[in-house]
C-alpha cells in the first residue's frame, strides 16, 4: 500500500508542470525567434542604428540587418556590468569592419528594467548600441525567463525568417571568438 502511495505521489509531481502550464524554454538554435513587441529606443541614434522611426514598439523583422544579436541584461546583474566593456569592444569590432557594419546589429533588452534603469546602465557603462526596457518582464517571459547576461543571435534574412542560430547564457571574454562564431553560424561574408 505504501509503495502505491509513493508511486502515485511521484506521478502527480511529474504531471504537475503539465497541469500548471509547461515552462517556457529559451529559443534554441534552429527555432524561430518568437514574435515579440519591443520598445523602440528613446534616442534618435538608437532608432537610426536599427533603421526605425517614431515611438512605440517594433518587432525584430523591422530591423534592417542580416543578423540581430539580442543581449538580455539587467542593471543589477554583476555579470552584465563586468561584461559591458567586452560588449562595447564587440560592438566596435562590428562597426569598424566595413563588411560587417550594417549587417550585424546588437540590441540590449533590460529584463525588469525601467527606462531610467536602462539609461543608467547605458550611461554608466558607455554603451553605444541601443538598449530598451522590459520593465514588466514581458519579453523576458516570452524567451524563457533566462538569467543574465543571455545572448540570442537571429538571422533576419534567408529562407527561414527570424531563425535562431545561437542561444546561450554567459558573458563573452573573447569577443573576437564570439564574432567569428556569429559570422560562421550566420554565413555572413566578412
Amino acid at each position: 500500500m505504501r509503495k502505491q502511495v509513493v508511486v502515485a505521489m511521484v506521478m502527480m509531481m511529474l504531471a504537475l508542470p503539465a497541469l500548471l502550464g509547461a515552462e517556457t524554454l529559451p529559443p534554441q538554435a534552429g527555432a524561430t525567434l518568437p514574435d515579440m513587441k519591443l520598445q523602440k529606443p528613446a534616442d534618435s541614434a538608437g532608432l537610426k542604428y536599427l533603421s526605425l522611426s517614431g515611438s512605440g514598439t517594433f518587432s525584430a523583422d523591422q530591423v534592417r540587418a542580416q543578423v540581430l544579436i539580442l543581449q538580455i541584461f539587467s542593471l543589477y546583474c554583476p555579470y552584465c556590468q563586468k561584461d559591458a566593456p567586452n560588449m562595447n569592444r564587440f560592438f566596435s569590432l562590428i562597426e569598424a569592419n566595413p563588411r560587417l557594419k550594417g549587417k550585424i546589429k546588437i540590441l540590449g533588452i533590460g529584463a525588469g528594467n525601467s527606462p531610467f534603469e536602462v539609461n543608467t546602465f547605458k550611461k554608466k557603462y558607455q554603451v553605444e548600441f541601443p538598449l530598451v526596457p522590459d520593465a514588466d518582464f514581458t519579453i523576458h517571459k516570452i524567451i524563457g525567463e533566462v538569467r543574465t547576461p543571455y545572448f540570442i543571435v537571429v538571422k533576419l534574412d534567408g529562407p527561414k525568417k527570424r531563425e535562431v542560430v545561437y542561444s546561450r547564457l554567459g558573458a563573452h571574454e573573447d569577443v573576437e571568438a564570439f564574432l567569428a562564431e556569429v559570422v560562421r553560424l550566420t554565413g555572413i561574408q566578412p
